[in-house]
């Protein structure tokens, strides 16, 4: 029998015990997911996954929100996956797999993405599989720091918030643009929890177009913690994944997380310039604490209430380049 180390105990919105549930009960599903028939792979020549290895493996619960859960899990041959299950897809079986193919496409081409190995749509469940990341997300990362933890430095930051932009930027540039009723060009839910960390400290952007998939479901519970958090919401558009990028620089920069400071911020921004306000959460100083200021920057401007002044991806990297450059 498999190891259960990682399994966190819980009521699952799938109904109870529904990873060790019978195959039978998903034998309606899209792609023909049987006992040992192999899940819908996002590669040609992709590995093998069957529902029952996914459903009856070890699992970990790494993170819920209002979309779903995201797990931790041990294939039988010791290879870690993450799974997304969703609790509300918006699309029909057939098209929920060719979204995900079509943005399985987009993230295996790109050094900045997170892949997309495999998919399921069955009567209860849903969900996709990505590759893991040991290190976990940015949020964890940032987290960890703040509690005791070997904190980031500022070129480890730098680095980081460069593969996001990167990320961003490939997305931005998908053509065409829009294809049968999905924008290709858009991210859709950039934040810290979704930007998984490597070993050298570089970053990959999770869950790009998962929100052209499924919906949130929201309890009185989620919406208080919705509300608390301040979460950023704005149509599907370039310009929201531009202000939600501004709020991770604003995380990674001093651990600003609520809506509410940024004004503050703004006002405060010279004398943060002139070192009358202590602003940054890790030491800074010299030609690292200019590259900081400009970080800032372009934060606040990510972040500008209207839209139409926020800056493109493309601006961006323009003026992080820049910055890369400075420390050379």
């Amino acid at each position: 029998m498999l190891s259960r180390a990682f399994t966190k105990p819980r009521r699952s919105f799938y109904g109870e015990n529904s990873r060790s549930g019978s195959i039978s009960e998903y034998d309606d599903c899209i792609v023909g997911f049987m006992e040992d028939v192999p899940l819908s792979s996002c590669y040609n020549h992709g590995p093998s996954l069957s529902l029952k290895e996914v459903l009856r493996t070890s699992v970990g619960v790494m993170g819920e929100n209002s979309r779903g859960l995201t797990e931790k899990v041990v294939l039988s041959n010791g290879r870690l996956c993450t799974l997304k299950r969703f609790r509300k897809v918006i699309v029909r079986k057939s098209e929920f797999g060719r979204r995900v193919e079509r943005l399985a496409q987009v993230c295996n081409n790109c050094d900045y993405l997170v892949p997309i190995t495999a998919y399921l749509y069955a009567k209860r469940i849903k969900l996709v599989v990505l590759d893991y990341y040991p290190m976990g997300s940015l949020a964890d990362l940032l987290s960890g720091g703040r509690q005791g933890q070997i904190a980031l430095n500022w070129n480890e930051r730098l680095r980081i918030i460069d593969s996001i932009a990167r990320a961003i930027a490939f997305i931005h540039g998908q053509t065409p643009p829009t294809e049968k009723n999905m924008k290709m060009n858009v991210h859709g839910n950039i934040k810290s929890s979704n930007i998984m960390i490597n070993i050298d400290l570089t970053a990959r952007l999770s869950d790009y177009g998962f929100v052209q998939l499924a919906d949130c479901v929201e309890d009185s519970e989620s919406k208080e913690r919705t509300r608390t958090n301040n979460i950023y919401c704005e149509d599907l558009s370039q310009k929201s994944d531009v202000f939600n990028f501004g709020l991770v620089l604003l995380d990674i920069l001093a651990g600003v997380q609520d809506l509410s400071y940024i004004n503050c911020i703004v006002k405060m921004e010279e004398k943060i310039k002139e070192g009358e306000s202590t602003f940054f959460e890790f030491p800074v100083r010299g030609k690292e604490r200019k590259q900081a200021l400009k970080v800032l920057a372009i934060a606040l401007a990510s972040t500008n209430s209207f839209s139409e002044t926020r800056p493109s991806i493309q601006q961006i990297m323009l003026d992080l380049s820049d910055i890369l450059n400075s420390s050379k």
